[in-house]
């Protein structure tokens, strides 16, 4: 087994983190949040153009996958960049209807497949079970909804409620919808749905803890105190480097998880990763001091992320749970 990154690995990754610095990902957020998705979508094509939604797709349906280890570094870079929008459920809803068609029913992924393969149509995924509010439902163009045995087009996103980060729009699909696909094997693509979510979800929460220390690292090296960087001082030391462990713990968990894609590794990645991103963002604002709550400084596109990233997909209980019980 090879628990190192390959070097297309390493060059997939270096090419969507320069793709994503030259685009200027967080006034696409800033935008997002403020109700404008043109910016956002615009990235949306270009990272499908790169394959990133490809990832967890056969090839009979113009994907690439399914390569699980890809999709976890190309999501490490979506959270490193801030990228907004529903990255995570398009990948989940992509993963739910390949199961399905591996299971003979094909013709939800003859449909959908190649538009969100392509970039072309966001879509958005709400599992009854453990995530029943669909992300960024009024700006994606599918809204997938499974409860019980069955899986729905929804007619529309309900109610929008909104969460810590304002990037992030969470809503109750439409009740009703056109019925995709009915009985067990719906049950057991929505369960493999969740797997590529949980990695998503927490790739995506490593990248935000990433930047939020690379970004306080760099403060607190050009921020001085009493003559001195303040990064010289002890104590600073200590908190960076505690904040630095704890997310390179998580980094071997959330890549194992992706070479296993078994429920109990990867609600440990997720819970790890999770966990590290929130104590990311109390060290970084705590560095940061009274500029940290500053909604003008980029460094609060990360911190609000960081929370909700931690509770989606599962919170740190359920995947606690899952844990101790993988088959629950």
């Amino acid at each position: 087994m090879r628990f190192l990154p390959t070097d297309e690995q390493r060059a997939f990754a270096r090419s969507l983190d320069a793709m994503l610095t030259a685009a200027g990902t967080p006034a696409a957020a800033r935008a997002w949040a403020a109700g404008d998705p043109g910016p956002g979508r615009a990235l949306w094509t270009r990272l499908g153009e790169a394959g990133v939604f490809a990832l967890a797709a056969p090839e009979a349906y113009q994907g690439v996958g399914p390569l699980p280890v890809e999709l976890a570094h190309a999501f490490v870079e979506s959270g490193r960049h801030a990228v907004p929008g529903p990255l995570v459920e398009t990948v989940a809803a992509t993963a739910l209807l390949s199961e399905l068609a591996a299971r003979g029913e094909t013709a939800p992924a003859e449909r959908f497949l190649p538009g969100m393969v392509a970039g072309v149509t966001p879509a958005t995924l709400a599992l009854a079970e453990v995530s029943p509010y669909a992300l960024d439902a009024d700006t994606a163009d599918l809204v997938f909804a499974v409860e019980g045995e069955e899986l729905r087009l929804a007619p529309g996103h309900g109610e929008v409620r909104g969460s810590a980060d304002p990037a992030r729009r969470l809503a109750r699909p439409a009740l009703g919808g056109e019925l995709l696909a009915a009985g067990p094997a719906v049950t057991a693509a929505a369960r493999v749905a969740r797997h590529w979510a949980l990695l998503a979800t927490a790739a995506q929460a490593l990248g935000v803890g990433r930047a939020l220390l690379d970004r306080t690292v760099a403060y607190a090296r050009q921020r001085t105190q009493f003559g001195a960087p303040i990064g010289s001082f002890q104590a600073v030391k200590h908190r960076l480097a505690d904040t630095l462990i704890g997310l390179e713990f998580a980094r071997p968990l959330l890549f194992g998880a992706a070479l296993t894609l078994e429920s109990g590794d990867l609600a440990a990645a997720k819970v790890t990763a999770g966990e590290a991103a929130h104590a990311a963002a109390a060290t970084a604002l705590q560095i940061h001091g009274a500029v940290g709550y500053t909604e003008e400084l980029d460094l609060s596109l990360w911190l609000r992320k960081a929370r909700p990233l931690r509770d989606a997909w599962g919170s740190p209980s359920w995947c606690r749970a899952r844990v101790l019980d993988p088959t629950g």
